[in-house]
């Protein structure tokens, strides 16, 4: 019996692990991460390309520059104001700041720099303009079955 590949329609089970360039695990899932090839589950970068043809035990690397990751650092997203008009308790690295726009849609901004009376905040992503290495071991590659696809998709991707 041959093994299943990778192709559209086939149940794919994978664990994964994101790094930097430097090789820092930015993420690591050891819990498979299950999906349906060519449905509607979204995975970074190419990676669904990067996978068709592959079969259970197979490992893939790819890398993902910023455009198919997490998009830009957007400089227009950081700000930086006088400690004393930040509340306290966003006082310190990493806290995480609401702000609403004129629109009234909320945005989470996170305190990133605090130096010299000035406290500095970023809403993008925290690896946005980041080029990021994803890799895969593929762990099952069978025919879907009906309650794969009933099942909400989970995807390769940073929370």
């Amino acid at each position: 019996m041959s093994q299943e590949v990778i192709q559209p329609g086939k149940f794919v089970s994978m664990t994964y692990t994101i790094c930097d360039e430097e090789g820092n695990i930015l993420e690591q899932n050891d819990v498979p991460v299950s999906y349906v090839h060519g449905g509607d589950t979204e995975m970074i970068g190419n990676m669904d390309r990067a996978v068709i043809g592959k079969c259970a035990g197979d490992e893939v690397q790819v890398s993902v520059p910023p455009e198919q990751g997490f998009g830009p650092s957007d400089p227009g997203l950081t700000f930086t104001d006088d400690i004393e008009n930040v509340p306290p308790q966003f006082r310190q690295l990493g806290a995480e700041v609401p702000m609403q726009n004129e629109a009234g849609e909320t945005r989470t901004f996170y305190v990133t720099r605090i130096e010299d009376g000035k406290l500095t905040v970023d809403g993008n992503h925290p690896l946005a303009g980041k080029t990021l290495v994803v890799r895969v071991k593929i762990l099952e590659v069978r025919d879907a079955r009906p309650e794969d696809m009933a099942t909400p998709p989970s995807s390769c991707s940073i929370n």
